[in-house]
């Protein structure tokens, strides 16, 4: 379970969510708990009551639901200015479960008090407003995932999601480490296991990309583009390279 490890102010949060953002001198007089999730460790479970609000400050989290039969279905990905179970201040439940992906923290904000320092601090609510729109934007990218065909074409275009949440977040684009199991992707892109493992060697046999473990690096990603466009066929409108010719075009 997550545990308190320091405290940092109102004003750190803010540089999270983007330097633009104006800061009043005031921020920095109010401080946040900042939690330590290890990986593995739920940060929320589903149905517990919404009493804070979490903002990711360093590492990643998986957002997944446990259907009736048991199964556990993987809903989302989040990263550093992502904010896990914001939905449930409609409820007052937690919606589903969160899970930390590797070593985290994240910062707390009492649910209770929100109202409050979102008037008092009016850059903390352009910031949160910010950051569920992107979690907004980053939803409907995964039905858009979700309505491709082809598995290679749906790993596609979470690989193109994740390369641009990550240069967003100023890392590099075509360097990912993924922190979640081929299992996670699977259940997130709605395909079994073992199709994303064919469909990490389709597109690797393409040429778009070198894999090696969790380490996966874009090396072609103007045809990994072309490759996503392909909504109900598979693989299309690649250039006539070497690594195109050898690789089989899967029919729709």
């Amino acid at each position: 379970m997550p545990v308190v490890s320091l405290s940092e102010s109102l004003n750190d949060l803010l540089r999270l969510w983007g330097g633009d953002l104006p800061r009043a001198a005031c921020a920095g007089q109010t401080v946040l708990p900042v939690w330590r999730v290890r990986a593995g460790a739920p940060l929320l479970l589903e149905g517990a009551p919404a009493d804070l609000v979490h903002v990711v400050r360093t590492g990643s989290f998986k957002c997944q639901r446990v259907g009736e039969d048991g199964y556990e279905q993987v809903l989302a990905f989040l990263g550093p200015g992502d904010v896990p179970g914001i939905d449930a201040l409609g409820s007052g439940r937690q919606s589903c479960s969160v899970v930390a992906l590797e070593d985290s923290t994240v910062y707390a904000l009492p649910a209770r008090e929100l109202d409050r320092l979102r008037l008092l601090h009016p850059a903390l609510d352009q910031g949160l407003q910010r950051a569920v729109a992107r979690q907004l934007a980053d939803a409907r990218r995964a039905v858009e995932m979700m309505s491709a065909v082809a598995a290679e074409v749906r790993l596609g275009r979470f690989l193109l999601w994740l390369s641009e949440s990550m240069a967003t977040r100023g890392q590099s684009p075509r360097r990912l480490l993924l922190r979640m199991s081929r299992r996670d992707i699977a259940s997130l892109l709605g395909i079994a296991h073992e199709t994303v493992s064919r469909a990490f060697s389709a597109l690797t046999e393409l040429g778009l990309l070198r894999v090696e473990n969790r380490d996966v690096e874009l090396l072609d990603l103007d045809g990994l583009r072309r490759c996503t466009r392909a909504t109900r066929s598979s693989l299309v409108d690649l250039p006539a390279t070497a690594a195109t010719r050898r690789a089989p075009v899967l029919a729709a």
